[in-house]
């Protein structure tokens, strides 16, 4: 089901398994160097489906369920709606930035599919979305996808509930802030806030009655990640989140041009500074849409590490920049 203001049924089960971010696709992030990809996220998924099964949880997943909007690969799809099926509690997905082609959530994207054929149920609209037996507590969920306006006040939302948790997938600043970062805010009526989005493990916040947490990604896709810990996470009747382990592996990025032997600094300032110029020599509208991939300006920084007989240790940082920021616009 995709929901856009209307209310799940209640459920009762004994807590809720969080499922951080997995993005799900056939396109392995550019610095991991797994030998089959997406095998790492599915097994971590599966480990998820037996946590919740095994201790009769519900599902909510932070968002970001796919890493692209339209997943071209068929087989993936599938093999991940088998996976998504074996949840006794069906998955209640948030939608992240990731999700989605445009600003909202639309047919063209293929998590709705998902949604429309009630593999999951998926929220599209801001706005209360089940109430959660858990024992002799009752918790009132509510979420807000990517994109739209975190609410201030929730009080209201449900009736007789004894906590209020809303799930949210936005830029938040736990830890300093950082432009276009939202502060942790008390929200009325709210007792704890659960985000996606941001892929480490916060420190948890807390503002007014509201505590803000952000338990993290289960995917490292980037090198930043190298010392995160994937995990699912439990959230209970008091509103505390208990850490679940998943499978996975420490040394599954190539770290080329990040460690590296010592080097006189002046020397490689002034190499990589040489290199780069021949990247801002690619004006002309050909050349421009050529290196959207970055095959142009690879190519002329290799001529120009030739040319110079650029030290080894220069050509692997320089390399690995450009490798980043051709991930970065690919995401983009």
């Amino acid at each position: 089901m995709i929901l856009t203001g209307q209310q799940l049924d209640p459920v009762s089960c004994n807590g809720i398994l969080v499922i951080g971010d997995p993005h799900v696709g056939s396109r392995r992030p550019g610095r991991r160097k797994d030998a089959q990809w997406p095998l790492p996220v599915l097994a971590k998924l599966e480990r998820c489906v037996s946590i919740a099964n095994e201790r009769g949880l519900a599902v909510v997943i932070l968002g970001d369920l796919f890493d692209r909007p339209v997943e071209t690969d068929e087989a993936l799809k599938n093999q991940l709606i088998r996976t998504l099926k074996t949840f006794r509690h069906r998955p209640i997905v948030n939608v992240g930035n990731h999700d989605i082609q445009h600003t909202t959530l639309t047919d063209g994207d293929t998590l709705a599919l998902l949604g429309l054929c009630d593999v999951v149920d998926v929220v599209a609209s801001s706005a209360p979305v089940v109430t959660v037996q858990l024992g002799g507590r009752r918790l009132g969920v509510g979420m807000t996808p990517y994109g739209q306006a975190i609410p201030t006040d929730v009080r209201g939302s449900f009736a007789g509930v004894d906590l209020q948790a809303w799930f949210t997938h936005h830029d938040i600043a736990f830890e300093g802030g950082y432009p276009g970062a939202v502060p942790p805010f008390a929200v009325e009526g709210c007792d704890v806030l659960v985000n996606g989005h941001i892929h480490k493990t916060q420190k948890a916040v807390l503002a007014g009655r509201t505590r803000w947490l952000n338990p993290g990604n289960i995917t490292r896709q980037s090198v930043d990640l190298v010392d995160h810990v994937p995990r699912a996470w439990i959230l209970d009747a008091a509103g505390d989140l208990e850490a679940q382990p998943l499978p996975f592996e420490t040394n599954v990025f190539d770290l080329t041009g990040r460690v590296v032997d010592a080097a006189d600094g002046s020397v490689v300032a002034r190499e990589v500074e040489s290199a780069f110029v021949t990247l801002l020599q690619a004006e002309s509208p050909t050349e421009l849409k050529r290196s959207g991939d970055g095959s142009i300006v690879r190519d002329e920084i290799e001529a120009k590490f030739m040319q110079d007989d650029t030290p080894d240790v220069v050509r692997a940082i320089v390399r690995s920049l450009l490798g980043e920021a051709v991930e970065r616009h690919a995401r983009s």
